[in-house]
């Protein structure tokens, strides 16, 4: 049918002539009463600018608050019988009917004050999360067609499809209160495939750590914190921040301090709570430690790290002749010695002191000193028999170069000065005390002042731990003991100091013994957590053991370039809004979960000594 507009044509001609083209395709159209129970808005036209995965969707004005960001809705492709479930990750945006939004009538009446209001309607863009086929969710092959009938899902449809839910309760899907995301504690898939806490400051990463580590100790979990600046020693208490208290009243939580809680610190530095009741001093055996570590850690040359490991070896034969280690009857001992892997651990009674001795012989030996008139720091290699084993085993490395053996028993000496080494009053940490169920177990290092310090106690407590809760886990298989096993969880703060991009280059048994930790730990329910406010200062090869993503406020573009690049799974709609979160705002991103989801984080019911 073609119509011709006169010059005549009054203003309200246009519309007429629309409708009479439109009335011979609808008429004898009617839609019963029941088909639009419950509808929405429906289906649009593809175009030139429709992308896969998607399909818009138009809404009538007074729906529009029906369908917020994130909502999740069922589309009825009635025409071929197809049932789809989508979300919304675009709108809902207002639009005129029949005008663009920019049209010179609407600019101008606007701009000049005016009150011309058109009819308006609304516009989303769904996301679609898969086709409806028997009962369950399979990737969609085709797309919805236009004018299907969009629906809102109800509470319990929402979260059987987004499969958020979790007993370690995180918060809720921004602008739906019917969504509570949580971790599945139980689930070996989820936190033991370690998790990444990112963010610039005073997005709130502690806030959600706060919460994750009341979760997770009221869920039973073994929790250890590796607190670098002090920050959540006083979590056993309750919070008084005002803001805090602000938030919580509004999710309608009460305040509440994490119980059972131990607070370790390093011997010779202060605790940022010395009145915790449970605060338990600690030292480090420097024979446990991995030489490789150690060198690398305290930042060694290669040529004091050949002379250190030279002295190690020095070390480990002068201890074998001795019958220090392996003691005289000892099988064990023997076996021990065999199997020892000195890319994971030390050399058993290699003291710092021993070393230190050791070192001094290698030097006084280039000096041209004998070996029979140096006085050393153990007694035991006083006696003129381990001096005349000492001296033989030195000349036979024919040690040289003065100098650089000066450098390292400087090292060495430094090391020693810490006072944190081979101390009998406090010994090194006790694995059973730290890794207790329904234990949060911090680690105090904000007294230390020194990267490397906190390092080397990092690397030596991963070490402890992935040991203890392996033997653990397998003897809980190997007794088939009813009930769970133990489950960790171990938090590392401020993880760029720890793996920084610098730092791997540098210390690659460190960060390979960091990998063999995350790669065995998630058979044996060991789960790491990395935060850290400079996530671009995270490798690549930090990232990839990670596969549980939250996601705070972060603006730098080039940070959040080099994210998507390693982040798979969360679309583009969730990347632009990140430069903009409010604090306790994150995208979530967990194994469990069929989507990433935009989430309000529910605060921390404990006290944060520095609250983001």
């Amino acid at each position: 049918m073609q119509h011709e507009i006169d010059s005549g044509a009054t203003q309200d001609e246009p519309s007429r002539l629309l409708n009479d083209y439109l009335e011979p395709l609808t008429s004898g159209a009617t839609i019963a009463e029941d088909d639009l129970a419950g509808v929405v808005g429906r289906t649009m036209f593809d175009s030139g600018q429709s992308e896969d995965g998607s399909v818009t969707v138009l809404l009538p004005k007074d729906e529009i608050a029906r369908v917020p960001t994130q909502a999740l809705v069922r589309i009825r492709s009635e025409q071929d019988g197809r049932s789809y479930l989508g979300m919304v990750i675009a709108g809902p945006f207002a639009e005129p009917d029949g005008l663009r939004a920019d049209a010179n009538v609407i600019v101008t009446t606007t701009v000049r004050g005016g009150i011309f209001m058109p009819r308006y309607h609304g516009r989303v863009q769904v996301e679609l999360l898969g086709e409806e086929v028997d009962r369950a969710l399979v990737p969609p092959r085709f797309r919805p067609l236009p004018n299907s009938p969009v629906t809102v899902l109800e509470p319990s449809e929402k979260l059987a499809a987004l499969r958020c839910a979790g007993t370690l309760q995180l918060g809720l899907a921004l602008g739906d209160e019917d969504v509570q995301v949580g971790i599945p504690a139980e689930r070996k898939s989820v936190l033991p495939r370690h998790t990444a806490v990112l963010g610039t400051t005073g997005g709130g990463k502690s806030t959600t750590i706060g919460r994750l580590l009341a979760e997770a100790q009221r869920a039973g979990m073994a929790v250890v914190l590796l607190d670098t600046e002090g920050e959540y020693v006083e979590i056993g208490e309750e919070t008084t921040d005002p803001s805090m208290l602000a938030a919580l009243s509004r999710r309608g939580l009460d305040p509440a301090g994490i119980p059972e809680t131990r607070l370790f610190h390093l011997a010779g530095t202060e605790s940022a709570n010395p009145g915790h009741p449970r605060r338990t001093e600690f030292g480090l055996s420097f024979a446990a430690l991995s030489p490789y570590t150690v060198a690398e850690i305290v930042d060694m040359t290669d040529a004091q790290t050949e002379r250190f490991l030279r002295t190690v070896d020095v070390g480990k034969q002068l201890l074998r002749e001795l019958k220090i280690f392996p003691r005289q009857g000892r099988p064990e001992d023997e076996r021990r010695a065999l199997e020892l892997n000195e890319f994971e651990e030390g050399y058993p009674e290699l003291t710092l002191s021993r070393v230190i001795d050791l070192a001094g012989a290698m030097l006084a030996h280039v000096e041209h000193r004998s070996v029979d008139e140096e006085g050393f720091y153990n007694r035991e290699l006083n006696t003129p028999d381990a001096k005349g084993a000492l001296g033989r085993l030195v000349a036979a490395t024919r040690p040289s170069h003065a100098v650089s053996w000066r450098t390292l028993l400087g090292r060495l000496w430094r090391l020693h000065r810490l006072g944190i080494f081979d101390r009998p009053e406090h010994p090194p940490l006790d694995m059973q005390e730290v890794v207790a169920r329904g234990q949060v177990s911090i680690i105090d290092l904000s007294g230390t002042d020194s990267p490397a310090v906190n390092n080397i106690v990092i690397a030596d407590l991963l070490r402890n731990v992935h040991r203890y809760q392996d033997l653990g886990y397998r003897g809980w298989e190997r007794r088939g003991t009813p009930g769970d096993p133990r489950r960790v969880l171990i938090v590392i703060e401020e993880a760029h100091e720890f793996l920084s991009t610098d730092r791997i280059a540098k210390m690659p048994v460190l960060f390979e013994q960091v990998s063999r930790i995350a790669k065995r730990g998630r058979k044996r329910w060991l789960g790491l957590v990395f935060v850290t406010q400079l996530p671009q200062h995270l490798p690549r090869e930090v990232l990839g053991l990670v596969n549980n993503h939250v996601l705070h406020k972060i603006s730098d573009e080039a940070v959040l370039r080099a994210l998507r690049r390693v982040i798979p799974g969360i679309d583009e709609s969730l990347w632009r809004r990140l430069p903009a979160l409010a604090p306790g705002q994150a995208v979530v991103s967990l194994t469990h979960m069929t989507r990433p989801l935009l989430v309000a984080v529910d605060p921390a019911g404990c006290r944060l000594r520095l609250v983001e």
